[in-house]
């Protein structure tokens, strides 16, 4: 089973009216939240672990998990709100602006953390989740109690305008957190803002260094990388026509997971020693899902049928 854990949220995207009025419609989204849907439709075992809310919006980020297979028996329930982020497209690029005081999400605190179960082998971590206490401290630890015995990847899917004011303190999270995953993923912004400027493959074989055994790094349209120690991967993305690109990074890294999965690789001994061949198929599901995901409205992530 691969446990995500992180935010779940209400997308605001914006549409225009049957009169031609803008306006914004909500979809079920949130970084972590959209990986945990992907694998659950791509097949693999997924569960979700957030402060999911008992109001209306929070139904619809339960009833979506359930609509996509995944396992809600560590949602964390309360009557606080639920998080919204509007959504700005400009030529299929998101940004976001986002609502999260005081809500189900951003309270969960350590007394909300689950007893895990031995056929949970995996969890994933990111997104705005690791921005606000109390819930990016529980996350983090999280992650540091279940490291050590289980695979634990993490994507921090780098929102800079969402942690303005706290930088410092973000920055020091981040690495505490990458150096005690097996497996890290970052899209090439996140990667030059993490480390600054320089070769994706050297930045990235820094990031090794201190600690994980392979990094994953998306490279927008032109596909995405796999580093190791010892290797260096690439696979070109496949050719399609944008509508947005809400939910791509999400959906790779479903794709990347699923993939380890199906080859029995999620162990922290496998992650370890990931030969070529598991590395092109992490990085071809990934990349194969994320182009279905691109091409349609919304984080909408494929299910394995699709592909």
């Amino acid at each position: 089973m691969i446990l995500s854990c992180g935010e779940a949220l209400i997308d605001m995207l914006p549409r225009t009216s049957t009169e031609g009025e803008a306006c914004f419609a909500p979809y079920a989204g949130g970084a972590v939240f959209n990986t945990a849907i992907a694998l659950g439709r791509l097949g693999a075992p997924s569960a979700f672990f957030s402060g999911v809310s008992n109001d209306m919006l929070g139904e619809i980020l339960a009833d979506t998990l359930i609509a996509s297979r995944v396992d809600t028996r560590y949602l964390a329930r309360s009557d606080r709100p639920t998080t919204v982020a509007f959504v700005k497209l400009v030529n299929g690029q998101a940004t976001y602006a986002f609502y999260d005081e005081a809500t189900a999400g951003r309270m969960l605190s350590e007394a909300d953390l689950p007893t895990l179960p031995a056929d949970v082998d995996t969890l994933f971590f990111g997104g705005i989740s690791l921005v606000n206490d109390p819930a990016a401290s529980t996350y983090e630890t999280l992650q540091a109690r279940e490291s050590a015995a289980r695979v634990t990847m993490i994507d921090p899917n780098i929102r800079p305008g969402f942690i303005a004011g706290k930088e410092a303190e973000y920055r020091a999270r981040i690495d505490r957190m990458i150096a005690r995953a097996d497996i890290v993923k970052l899209s090439d912004e996140d990667l030059h803002w993490l480390e600054g400027h320089g070769d994706l493959t050297t930045l990235a074989r820094g990031i090794l260094a201190r600690g994980p055994k392979v990094v994953f790094i998306t490279e927008g349209a032109n596909g995405a990388r796999a580093v190791t120690a010892r290797q260096d991967i690439f696979v070109a993305a496949q050719k399609v026509a944008v509508v947005d690109t809400v939910g791509a990074g999400d959906t790779f890294n479903a794709g990347v997971l699923a993939a380890l999965h199906r080859a029995g690789a999620l162990t922290k001994a496998a992650v370890a020693s990931l030969d070529d061949a598991a590395l092109t198929a992490a990085l071809t599901l990934g990349t194969r899902a994320a182009a279905v995901t691109v091409s349609r409205a919304g984080a909408n992530p494929p299910w394995a049928s699709e592909l």
